[in-house]
């Protein structure tokens, strides 16, 4: 490592515990824990692997992206707005809440149909975007950039979600700066990944074992590593300790405001929140379709 380059450390390694969501679906959980409330600007990450006859049927948003990268298999889904679609294996989907959305999310099993497998990541908006018309970003993995820091030959190659890597850049632009990164190691090696000063950052570990900086200390799958943000560190060194490994990096730039959530609704008071709940129950400010709308691809999960 050059002069130039100061790794952050670890700070905390919190165990992404198995637990119920939705309907019959059970996610690792890692941020939004109680071991791991929040990081600004991020609120969850959850892994999941789908089952049959398990999902996420119709629920409300507001106040936060969501960002769900399907590692294996796909998932669909439908919001009230009118929009479908599918996520297939290798894409992203990156859907700002804004003031309000309700969506449904079901995963694709079945004979012959690979077992789905993905991330969720919620990310806190800024507050004056989180009245915003709902969006999306939708990417198939052919639109993902791929970042080779040793070549396309090399043993490390980083899939470019969203942000910055050693010279390739993503076409997503989310509201609020953030990096989220795919990296697979072929075979042992290190690399030194740049992360803006004062960001906050971690990775999730899906496969094989890491360490970070100069520690020896191993760091093994289901386990979110959370990293120090000194000034002068202004990146991290991460070293596959096995072949064939893989983890998610991801940083975000710290919003200077309070975060107050109660459950799918992220806002900065208590008053803010007391609103969404009123908007949610009078079907208004974003929530007309509240208790009227009915998902199609959620509606077998429904009646269970």
């Amino acid at each position: 490592m050059s002069v130039d380059t100061i790794s952050r450390t670890v700070v905390k390694t919190v165990y992404a515990t198995e637990q119920p969501e939705g309907v019959g679906a059970r996610v690792h959980r890692s941020l939004g824990s109680t071991s791991l409330p929040n990081i600004t600007p991020f609120l969850l990450l959850d892994y999941f692997e789908g089952a049959e006859g398990a999902g996420f049927p119709d629920h409300p948003h507001r106040g936060q992206a969501t960002v769900t990268y399907m590692l294996q298999g796909s998932s669909q889904h439908e919001d009230s707005a009118g929009h479908k679609g599918v996520i297939v294996e290798g894409g992203v989907q990156w859907m700002c809440a804004g003031r309000g959305i309700i969506h449904s999310e079901i995963p694709v099993t079945g004979v012959d149909v690979p077992q789905p497998k993905a991330l969720q990541l919620w990310i806190d908006l800024p507050r004056q975007y989180k009245m915003a018309k709902p969006s999306y970003q939708e990417l198939g993995p052919e639109r993902i950039p791929v970042a080779y820091p040793e070549g396309p030959d090399g043993p490390v190659s980083i899939k470019v979600i969203s942000g910055k890597s050693h010279d390739v850049e993503s076409p997503v632009r989310p509201l609020g700066g953030c990096y989220y990164f795919h990296v697979k190691f072929t075979k042992k090696s290190s690399v030194f990944q740049d992360i803006p000063t004062g960001w906050t950052a971690f990775a999730y570990i899906l496969k094989g074992i890491i360490s970070v900086g100069e520690s020896p200390k191993a760091h093994e799958p289901h386990h979110t590593v959370v990293f120090s943000s000194e000034p002068q560190q202004n990146g991290v060194l991460i070293t596959a300790l096995q072949n064939e490994t893989e983890f998610v990096l991801i940083a975000g730039e710290p919003l200077k405001q309070p975060i107050v959530q109660e459950g799918p609704f992220v806002m900065t008071s208590k008053e803010a929140i007391q609103k969404t709940l009123l908007d949610c129950k009078l079907r208004k400010n974003g929530f007309e379709k509240a208790g009227v709308w009915k998902s199609k691809i959620g509606e077998t999960l429904r009646k269970r």
